[in-house]
């Protein structure tokens, strides 16, 4: 790290008055299962020697894009719907090197915005891109959830990376602005429609009109599930269902709440859009945000730079993560020219 950066992260340790106290043990019974698809059905192995029937070969649309893909090509990754978004793509983000590392954009999407089972990757500043995947190479990045899967290909595949590699994709996704707004919208509400889970943990809307009860919990959909699930559109939007005054608690949690937790914008920026080192949070996916909140709170995440975050998040309960995220999520991310010039 460059030593301004270090400069900046002791900065921003004095400021958020932080304890270096060891990891908090989680007290609870497990993570909220909103967050980590907790109520996950568990996976129906396959039958032996069973073949995958092949691909529907028909050329398939997406309303976001004019292009055209198939099933087919959507699963290697040829099918990018949204060219326009990015660069050239490094090796590693494109292809992966097979058989054990798979492609970057597989789970973090081309244009790296992500979904609510991952990382929003894009924007990400460098150092802490490559500060994360060191976490992970580690073991010092397990997720609470002992069966979301996905963390921990992550840190099998963070120990076979190449610097060169990690640093290829970090600069990538950073080069690429999170979408100001449009990518999760925010709906205060007391019903939501009924969903399932997908593999790795998408959760989508069952066919009908059937509404259950919200209660204590956050649920994120895709507006278009084919278009999400199915053909990978980036640029096919969310909702994120949320309890109703979960906004205005939100908004006071995050500007200090009272003494129960510090100000986000201390270490965040202003609008909490990022700053140096720090990523950013703005607009980014509750149920991602979420799992970060409760993993370093409960010791799962032990990163050298989480011991910035325990004096914010050691009193939180799991409604206050809720609130925080709920709101953090409703704020518009860095407007696209701030954010590639904040990259430069």
């Amino acid at each position: 790290m460059k030593s301004s950066g270090w400069i900046l992260m002791a900065v921003l340790l004095t400021a958020c008055l932080v304890a270096t106290a060891g990891p908090q043990q989680d007290q609870k019974a497990g993570p909220m299962p909103w967050a980590y698809a907790g109520d996950a059905p568990p996976n129906t192995p396959s039958t032996p020697g069973a073949t995958p029937p092949a691909p529907d070969p028909t050329p398939r649309h997406t309303p976001t894009s004019t292009l055209s893909f198939t099933i087919a090509q959507v699963r290697s990754g040829a099918g990018d719907w949204h060219p326009e978004d990015h660069g050239a793509m490094p090796d590693i983000v494109a292809h992966g090197r097979p058989p054990d590392i798979i492609r970057c954009s597989q789970c973090h999407l081309h244009n790296g915005r992500g979904r609510m089972e991952n990382g929003p990757v894009a924007g990400l500043p460098v150092e802490y891109f490559m500060q994360t995947m060191a976490d992970f190479k580690n073991g010092l990045r397990p997720s609470a959830e002992p069966r979301k899967g996905n963390a921990k290909r992550m840190a099998a595949m963070a120990k076979d990376l190449t610097d060169e590699e990690t640093k290829a994709a970090a600069e990538y996704y950073a080069a690429i602005p999170f979408p100001s707004e449009g990518w999760i919208k925010v709906v205060e509400t007391k019903t939501v429609p009924k969903t399932r889970l997908e593999s790795d943990a998408l959760r989508v809307r069952l066919d009908g009109n059937e509404t259950e009860p919200l209660g204590d919990r956050i649920v994120e959909v895709p507006d278009n599930a084919e278009a999400t699930a199915d053909l990978r559109d980036d640029h096919s939007p969310f909702t994120a269902y949320v309890p109703i005054g979960s906004l205005k608690k939100g908004e006071a949690l995050v500007n200090g709440g009272g003494g129960k937790t510090v100000q986000c914008a201390i270490c965040h920026g202003d609008k909490l859009q990022g700053i140096g080192p720090v990523p950013p949070l703005a607009g980014r996916t509750p149920s991602y945000l979420a799992r970060q909140i409760y993993d370093m709170e409960h010791g799962f995440r032990k990163g050298p730079w989480t011991p910035l975050m325990k004096k914010a998040v050691e009193k939180l309960t799991d409604e206050d993560i809720l609130d925080i995220t709920a709101y953090i999520t409703s704020l518009p991310a860095a407007p696209p020219l701030a954010m590639a010039n904040n990259m430069q």
